[in-house]
């Protein structure tokens, strides 16, 4: 409903009728862990954190499905909750109303927190944007492991744009008429989400995955067959093959080479991946 969502008029009442407000470096679900730091804000200071905890009004429209952390307490004079919010990757306030919503100002709460002895949500931010600079320059390695022709459609695909991904398979389609020339471009692409550590597969990454699931099978087989193929095809191929999508057998001598290319200098997951698919039956050296 229109009317329960989050505001910051609504968080200033909230505030306004509160003795203290105590906030605790956990989530709702460990607020009496003896070692988590807290603060107890009250007086004239509960005004001051309503400033830094305005949040833009309407909300996002969701709810985080994590906990939150850390936990704001809202406490009446007679010591009864008034309310619990709770906040969502430093950026995010959630139990103010039918939705999170987004904080004006999420750094300005982080130095405000850690200027009085709160320095989780500080290390928090730190590690959140660590993190958001290595997907960042993932998707910057992605982008440059594509043919630079695709770069536009596939940088749009990268930020999941509406309809990019449909865009970039009809640019392909366009730029790539030949099947074994597009396939072996593909496969070559599709080979570098394995090749990036264990930190999962984005989506856009098995995009040209996707593509090449649409091609005939024979004519996947006979791109492979047509020269020798390089390692990053290779790459692709065993990506390819133990995707659960893929229902047909691998001719030999193709299968040998794949499982030899894996036991020689694949990561730990395309080794798991081929030992229980392709590569079944293969013992471990």
């Amino acid at each position: 409903m229109q009317g329960d969502a989050p505001t910051t008029a609504r968080l200033e009442r909230i505030l306004a009728r509160a003795a203290e407000v105590v906030i605790v470096e956990a989530g709702p679900d460990s607020l009496d862990r003896p070692e988590a730091a807290r603060l107890v804000v009250s007086g004239a200071e509960i005004a001051d954190l309503a400033r830094v905890l305005a949040v833009v009004d309407g909300g996002i429209g969701d709810r985080c499905r994590c906990l939150g952390w850390p936990t704001i307490l809202v406490n009446g004079a007679d010591g009864s909750r008034i309310a619990q919010w709770a906040l969502h990757h430093q950026q995010n306030l959630g139990g103010l109303g039918s939705c999170d919503a987004e904080l004006r100002d999420g750094p300005a709460l982080t130095e405000w927190l850690a200027e009085r002895g709160l320095t989780g949500s500080r290390e928090v931010a730190r590690l959140l944007a660590e993190q958001e600079a290595e997907r960042e320059a993932r998707r910057a390695r992605w982008l440059a492991a594509g043919p630079k022709k695709l770069l536009w459609a596939a940088d749009l695909t990268s930020r999941r744009e509406f309809g990019a991904e449909e865009r970039l398979v009809a640019l392909v389609a366009r730029l790539y008429p030949e099947p074994v020339e597009r396939i072996r471009m593909l496969l070559a692409w599709a080979g570098f989400p394995p090749r990036q550590g264990d930190s999962g597969r984005p989506w856009h990454e098995l995009a040209p995955q996707r593509m090449l699931l649409a091609e005939p099978v024979e004519s996947i087989f006979a791109a492979l067959a047509a020269e020798p193929p390089t390692a990053a095809h290779l790459d692709g191929a065993a990506e390819l093959f133990t995707d659960l999508a893929w229902k047909h057998e691998i001719p030999e001598p193709l299968r040998s080479r794949l499982v030899a290319h894996v036991e020689a200098s694949g990561s730990k997951p395309m080794k798991f991946r081929m030992r229980h698919g392709y590569g079944a039956g293969v013992t471990p050296p």
